[in-house]
């Protein structure tokens, strides 16, 4: 068994709930990890015996969805927990915002690469009847694999990380609301992590959102010294419901937009990457071409979710 991404698309509750308890039979012995919305839990569970639903875990959805690169983490330490095989079944939430929808998209298809080793499978369970028509293309694009009345079966639409992979030369355009905080990138790392925590406490970020923000800058700071121009800058500033921060190089740097979804991308004996950097931030976004290359990272302001937020970062590998 290697990773398997396969794509359940349904109309009707009764062959959801049908389908998914023959998945959850047809796994034996195998570990479990049901991730849907709360109504569905107890009419899926309900359908199996006793010994069955004992092997099955339950999952908030919303912590394991926290954003794309925490899902990512979550999902390579289940499969690091359950080297024999793991089913994990999931109903995937709506997101909202063209930001949002598009890097999702972009985590869907780049799953196939990024879980290539794991001895899991991945089924993604998605309601036709709240999809948009191109919500519904954009899950038959990512899903090599589609569940019908059947069985699996090979879904002819599927693109891989050509679907959602095109490179864009800057970032979209964001409001402002309040200063823009312009720092340099320079030879000093400890300058720099000292002026971010400076700015961050000055402008009322909280001591977590001040360290996440501090941390993934420097990682970013010291691959455009290590591998850049050798000298960049740093712009923080507010829009709407979170923190944004571009970190740009002057020359060079990573242009593909999929860096930092696979384990090996970026890890140096000296720090942590872009796998990591993904995990600090809500959002990352890679634009740029021969010119230059710009990073940026959004951090959402839900401090009233921090503690659901955090149990989403360590989300237990069962």
């Amino acid at each position: 068994m290697t990773f398997e991404h396969q794509g359940l698309l349904f109309r009707r509750d009764r062959w959801f709930r049908e389908t998914v308890a023959g998945l959850l039979r047809s796994a034996g012995d195998a570990r479990t990890v049901l991730a849907v919305s709360g109504v569905r839990v107890a009419g899926l569970l309900s359908a199996l015996p006793e010994d069955a639903r004992a092997r099955v875990r339950t999952v908030d959805r919303t912590r394991l969805y926290a954003s794309p690169g925490l899902a990512l983490a979550a999902l390579h330490r289940l499969a690091s927990a359950h080297p024999d095989g793991v089913l994990v079944i999931t109903e995937p939430p709506a997101v909202h915002g063209t930001l949002e929808t598009r890097e999702w998209r972009r985590w869907e298809s780049v799953l196939c690469t990024a879980l290539a080793p794991a001895r899991m499978r991945l089924v993604c369970a998605h309601d036709e009847r709240s999809l948009s028509p191109r919500d519904r293309a954009a899950a038959l694009a990512t899903h090599p694999v589609l569940i019908g009345a059947d069985g699996p079966y090979p879904n002819p639409s599927y693109q891989g990380t050509a679907a959602f992979g095109a490179r864009t030369r800057a970032p979209e355009p964001l409001p402002v609301h309040g200063a823009v905080h312009r720092l340099d990138i320079g030879p000093s790392l400890p300058r720099l992590r000292r002026e971010l925590a400076a700015l961050g406490e000055a402008e009322g970020m909280d001591a977590d959102q001040v360290e996440r923000l501090v941390t993934a800058v420097n990682e970013l700071a010291a691959n455009v010294l290590e591998h850049g121009a050798g000298k960049g800058g740093v712009r923080v500033w507010r829009t709407g419901d979170r923190w944004v921060c571009d970190v740009s190089d002057e020359r060079g740097g990573p242009i593909d937009p999929l860096t930092g979804y696979r384990p090996s991308d970026g890890l140096r004996p000296r720090g942590y990457g872009l796998w990591i950097t993904r995990q600090i931030c809500d959002f990352l976004e890679i634009t740029g071409g021969g010119e230059g290359s710009s990073v940026r990272l959004h951090f959402l302001d839900r401090r009233a979710e921090d503690a659901a937020l955090d149990e989403g970062r360590h989300l237990s590998p069962w």
